[in-house]
């Protein structure tokens, strides 16, 4: 009897015994199309959920110095399901928890709001004292005041200009936005869950690859953009953080309305650059209009004053060091990474920027000094 050679196809990358050299020739630019092929077709079917993909990846190596601490101080049993299982929870309570607060502080104070409406519609809106102090433009702002929301019923005649059909459309697409970012905000979660329980295997794979691909350089790469993501973290997570409870105690010193809630919202706009001042001026305005003008200029003064010294000293030293980037470059990144990746791109941007940086000095450098270091 004839042999018969086994039914069974060689690994992809290794090649295969060819009748012909043409075949071998061409085996390995055929391997390269179809795995291009596949990697396009893969990221197409699941563009959708790229950002969610690339924020459990954030995530991830945002928490992992916790996770390998609570991962060695958790009984041997726990380490592979419990301890990723706990930090996922924890940044879904830590997401959900400031959302049912509002969502609670609404409902208490949905009565009060509709009273006030009915209120004002009765009656009509009396023009508040501090508009008689502007600076400038106080007789137009009182002028109009007076003809649209001073008299009874002039705010309801004010409501009835506004498109109802459009706002019912922009509802809907508001609720439709909404319900998507929840569907992505469960997968990112799902992702970071599987992420931390097979971080170790996954990240092996991801060195040789890189090696494979790119040598020693490709490692140093991804370290140093590692390394961006924490530090960005920390400067622009961490510091809003401690921007938000500082002044949000000045807020409550000061006389704010709702000092807990204004001060979560700081906090949360500390974190994009130039907007930690938006929920300063609005409490200043608020305490204005209870005519506390000495306690709004406070409160102006000193909320600037925390959001200069932590944008000027603080998160340069914990972003730049971290990267040992420029500042300008890292706020450049963080701008430039908004404007074409959205909230992604806060990290994204000055992670891109540190991998630039390292190429440049690593092709700049004088390769005597290379050849001097010892191996």
């Amino acid at each position: 009897m004839p042999d018969t050679a086994p039914l069974v196809a060689p690994p992809i990358g290794l090649p295969a015994e060819a009748g012909s050299d043409a075949t071998r020739g061409t085996r390995p630019w055929a391997l390269g199309v179809l795995a291009a092929v596949i990697v396009a077709a893969s990221v197409w079917t699941l563009h959708n959920y790229l950002p969610a993909l690339a924020w459990a990846a954030i995530f991830a190596i945002a928490l992992w110095p916790l996770f390998q601490w609570l991962h060695n101080h958790t009984p041997r049993r726990g380490q592979h399901v419990l301890v990723p299982a706990v930090v996922t929870v924890a940044i879904a309570l830590l997401f959900f928890l400031p959302l049912a607060l509002l969502a609670l502080q609404a409902a208490r104070e949905a009565h009060g709001v509709l009273d006030w409406v009915q209120t004002v519609h009765d009656q009509g809106l009396p023009v508040p004292e501090f508009v008689s102090k502007l600076p400038f433009g106080a007789d137009r702002v009182t002028e109009w005041w007076q003809n649209n929301l001073a008299s009874p019923g002039d705010a309801s005649h004010l409501a009835a200009r506004v498109n109802r059909q459009t706002v019912v459309a922009v509802g809907r697409q508001a609720g439709a936005y909404l319900l998507h970012l929840v569907v992505l905000f469960g997968f990112m979660l799902l992702t970071l869950f599987f992420l931390l329980r097979d971080a170790e295997p996954f990240v092996d794979q991801l060195r040789r690859a890189s090696r494979r691909a790119f040598g020693p350089g490709g490692e140093r790469v991804g370290a140093q953009m590692i390394a961006s993501v924490r530090g960005t973290v920390s400067g622009l997570v961490f510091v809003g953080l401690g921007e938000g409870v500082a002044i949000g105690i000045g807020y409550v010193v000061a006389g704010v309305p709702h000092p807990v809630l204004f001060g979560a919202v700081t906090a949360v706009a500390a974190m994009l650059p130039f907007c930690g001042g938006i929920p300063i001026v609005i409490a200043a305005g608020l305490l204005l209009a209870q005519g506390d003008t000495l306690w709004a200029v406070l409160i102006l003064v000193y909320g600037f004053s925390v959001t200069f010294i932590a944008d000027h000293f603080i998160r340069p030293v914990l972003i730049g060091g971290a990267t040992r980037l420029p500042f300008l470059l890292v706020l450049l990144g963080i701008l430039g990474g908004i404007e074409s990746w959205g909230l992604l791109g806060l990290f994204l941007g000055p992670a891109l920027m540190a991998a630039l940086v390292l190429l440049w000095r690593e092709w700049s450098a004088d390769p005597r000094a290379h050849a001097a270091e010892p191996h």
